[in-house]
């Protein structure tokens, strides 16, 4: 079928009620920086965010003052528009098979390892997330961090063939954050004590503090001069378990008091007043925000990620001897280095660039391929 001259494109954003923080988790951001490159493509006509939550735009107080794009309704998202990419909110399937019938593109976009999310979900009885909804897409776009653990699960599951799609980033959205709080984002070398920062989320067994905590322990014990303090962040629903608060106890870092363990912050005020460095870990997660913001300022980050090229100081897997070793590389040389670290985060950051002709060019001919 011949794609239409223009396309009006959708991405679904889930409102829900009261005032929402563009900082409450990564989707948010996922949905601005996608629609910041439709709007540059070629064969799209105009853009659109689709609100599938029961919120209303007007009560979300200022979480959409950022947004790139105008908000509408799914009733006028099924009358008005060519493609719709589900990305925050799910759709009904019936809303679905109502616009795939009339003409419409459906996208299914999952920037999250949901093959690990949703067997947690079934095994452990959580919350239903509704992912096999039996909504009929065209297409499932993912991210190559996941093509491993969610491709064949995406394709066979949902009954889709699926594309791994360029991560997107880059830095308006926490530059303009920043800006409004009045505080500078940005590494500030000579301190010779550091304070760390571990922020996984601890929702799923993709990204939690255990390995980040032995790490830095590890390297405490092995040189106690350089680690003032460290702060595990969105730990605080841990507290009443026995088994976190004795694995939190066996450290050093605890033991001696210096370490807490605290809720949510945003990243930008963590980085900007409270540490000096992150510490990070993921499991089949290698594609994070969390690593692109600590890199466009310049901070130290110690991961495990094989999506970086290069910037940061990496260890292997699991391995908390070569995290302890990398994150004593990074006491040891950061500071000297900067210069350095900041021109190799800036040609990473460049690829991951929502505005940039590669990336643009890619989700374009993903877009023309919906009509082959």
């Amino acid at each position: 079928m011949k794609t239409p001259k223009k396309l009006k494109v959708g991405v679904t954003l889930y409102l829900r009620a009261g005032q929402q923080s563009l900082w409450e988790n990564g989707i948010f951001q996922n949905c601005f920086f996608l629609v910041m490159l439709l709007q540059r493509s070629p064969l799209v006509h105009s853009v659109y965010l689709v609100n599938g939550g029961e919120g209303k735009p007007e009560e979300a107080g200022d979480f959409l003052a950022m947004a790139p794009a105008p908000v509408i309704d799914l009733a006028t998202a099924q009358e008005r528009l060519d493609v719709v990419i589900e990305l925050s909110a799910q759709l009904n399937p019936d809303w679905g098979r109502a616009f795939r019938a009339r003409g419409g593109r459906i996208v299914g976009m999952h920037v999250a390892n949901d093959y690990v999310i949703d067997i947690e979900r079934m095994i452990f009885n959580r919350p239903q997330g509704m992912l096999i909804s039996g909504t009929p897409y065209h297409t499932v776009w993912t991210l190559p961090a996941f093509e491993r653990t969610c491709k064949s699960y995406y394709q066979h599951a949902m009954r889709a063939p699926v594309q791994a799609m360029p991560h997107l980033w880059g830095p308006q959205l926490l530059q303009r954050t920043a800006d409004q709080a009045q505080v500078a984002f940005g590494y500030t070398p000579g301190r010779s004590r550091w304070r760390l920062a571990v922020l996984e989320p601890n929702i799923c067994s993709v990204k939690t503090c255990h390995i980040p905590l032995l790490v830095a322990d590890l390297a405490h014990r092995q040189d106690a001069s350089r680690i003032e303090l460290l702060r595990a962040y969105n730990t605080l629903h841990m507290k009443d378990s026995p088994d976190f608060v004795n694995f939190a106890r066996s450290l050093d870092l605890v033991r001696q008091g210096n370490a807490t363990f605290e809720g949510r912050w945003p990243l930008w005020e963590v980085l900007t007043r409270q540490a000096d460095a992150i510490v990070s870990h993921h499991w089949e997660n290698g594609q994070n925000y969390l690593y692109y913001e600590a890199l466009y300022g310049g901070y130290p980050l110690i991961h495990n990620s094989d999506y970086l090229d290069g910037c940061g100081y990496r260890y292997d897997d699991f391995d908390c001897e070569q995290g302890a070793l990398a994150l004593r590389e990074a006491l040891a040389t950061h500071d000297a280095r900067l210069p350095d670290v900041r021109r190799d985060a800036q040609a990473l950051l460049a690829k991951l660039d929502p505005l940039s002709e590669a990336n643009v060019r890619t989700y374009t001919a993903a877009l023309e391929q919906l009509y082959a």
